[in-house]
């Protein structure tokens, strides 16, 4: 039977039987407020929730938050595993946060090989505030040596940065490196073992280089390496928009820090973008 026929053999409006009940605007703040607080505190019943709310300053009584507590299915769980919080060292880029040019810059290393099986060790530095790739050294083999060699041409050209973040690679924690950034009173942010995320920055570059050049490209020799990593590299600065910068190019961006004086603007945030309470570095 079609609708129109049964609502007239029990005489009722089509619109009553196509009426579909919505929650009042004065809950919709309310119940996302109690998903809030369920989310950050899911061993919390809904007394406890209510209790949050009233600190809150949302009027409600018990029997409200319960009952909109069951309507939206929200439960304590019974059974709950145990989870490893990870990449939330002292040192990790969520904790020590930059707040302005040349204040933390991070490096890693990049393997690749040339055509003829040979390996290709690319180290590549990045300015963590402005996303400037500061430098891609490449040679058949790099050690603290010549860790130290990068850093001092690119200190000489810009100053000592505050911080330089990297992993626990023989060649990053080597007695030179270390002895070369305490002389220029630089601190050292060493991440925890088998946690990458904690530089998050550069293992980023290091997923854009690889797909946009090392995966697309073969490398016939060293030189030739050389030539078209360092062509990237000046793209990658001058001329590729960056998604985190409104799209505009990290040499664009860090141009506007220098031109503000203070070389603290705050890179913007991207909508829908989780975000991690900044806690401020020690002595910045």
């Amino acid at each position: 039977m079609s609708e129109r026929r049964a609502c007239a053999v029990v005489e009722q409006p089509r619109a009553t039987n196509r009426y579909r009940a919505r929650q009042a605007d004065r809950d919709q703040a309310l119940v996302r407020r109690i998903k809030e607080l369920s989310r950050r505190h899911p061993r919390y019943g809904y007394r406890r929730i209510t209790a949050l709310l009233r600190r809150d300053g949302f009027v409600v009584n018990r029997k409200r938050v319960q009952r909109l507590w069951r309507k939206e299915g929200l439960r304590v769980p019974m059974q709950q595993r145990k989870r490893r919080r990870l990449g939330h060292s002292g040192n990790s880029c969520c904790l020590r946060r930059s707040t302005r040019r040349n204040e933390v810059w991070s490096y890693d290393f990049v393997m690749d090989q040339t055509s003829d099986g040979r390996r290709l060790k690319l180290l590549v530095l990045v300015d963590e505030y402005t996303r400037e790739c500061l430098a891609i050294e490449g040679a058949r083999s790099l050690e603290a040596v010549d860790v130290v060699r990068v850093l001092a041409a690119l200190i000489a050209a810009r100053g000592a940065p505050c911080f330089v973040r990297s992993d626990n690679g023989p060649e990053f924690i080597a007695g030179a490196v270390r002895a070369y950034l305490e002389d220029l009173e630089a601190e050292t942010l060493f991440i925890e073992p088998g946690s990458p995320w904690e530089n998050a920055y550069s293992e980023t570059f290091n997923s854009r280089l690889g797909d946009e050049l090392l995966k697309r490209e073969v490398f016939t020799s060293l030189t030739e390496a050389k030539v078209l990593v360092e062509q990237y590299r000046r793209a990658y600065n001058e001329e590729r928009p960056h998604s985190a910068l409104e799209y505009r190019t990290p040499a664009a961006f860090a141009a506007e820090c220098v031109a503000a004086g203070s070389a603290s603007l705050r890179p913007p945030q991207r909508t829908g973008q989780k975000t991690t309470k900044t806690l401020i570095a020690t002595g910045t």
